[in-house]
């Protein structure tokens, strides 16, 4: 899997429903799922964050493409660059026909790789709906670990989930050798 940043023409497009025309400028089909209300939603979000300042661009939503032939599967990425504590908070989304194929989990590894690779990010968050069981299931394994829960305007009640960028190695000491000293002489 790898991302393709996702132009603000092409949001721009999608925004209007012209899903012809924003594949034409992604250079790739682009599912039907890029022009539901839910997606409309977030497009002209990430289009207002991007106008009140372009250098988060590089931030925001890519579309996750898989494959030789370009095959469009969904879309990821974080809701702007680092906060003050370098937390970036992650999103993804896969198309429904190609759900339970395992692109969930390939969109969240390749997100927390590439805040691994960001030294101004310390924390990965990931804030899911308590019912929504697949996404529960999607960050299982990954180390994430429940931090509290907040209200969001758009999508009611959250749990809140936070994962170190890079994971830390506890180095540990060995035990005591209780065993006796040896002498070559």
């Amino acid at each position: 899997m790898r991302f393709v940043e996702l132009s603000g023409g092409a949001m721009s497009a999608l925004l209007d429903g012209d899903l012809s025309e924003a594949g034409r400028l992604a250079g790739v089909s682009l599912p039907e799922c890029f022009v539901t209300g839910s997606a409309r939603w977030l497009w002209r979000f990430r289009l207002d964050q991007m106008a009140a300042d372009p250098g988060e661009a590089r931030w925001m939503v890519r579309y996750a493409v898989v494959g030789d032939q370009g095959l469009v599967v969904g879309h990821a990425g974080f809701h702007g660059p680092p906060d003050a504590a370098g937390m970036v908070e992650i999103g993804y989304s896969v198309a429904p026909g190609f759900r339970r194929q395992g692109y969930a989990r390939s969109s969240l590894t390749e997100l927390l790789r590439r805040a691994a690779a960001e030294p101004a990010v310390t924390t990965v968050r990931a804030t899911i709906s308590p019912g929504n069981v697949a996404s529960l299931a999607t960050i299982s394994g990954f180390g994430f670990v429940e931090v509290g829960e907040q209200w969001d305007e758009e999508d009611g009640r959250e749990v809140v989930f936070d994962v170190p960028a890079r994971p830390t190695v506890r180095r540990r000491t060995p035990p005591p050798c209780d065993c006796e000293e040896l002498s070559v002489g």
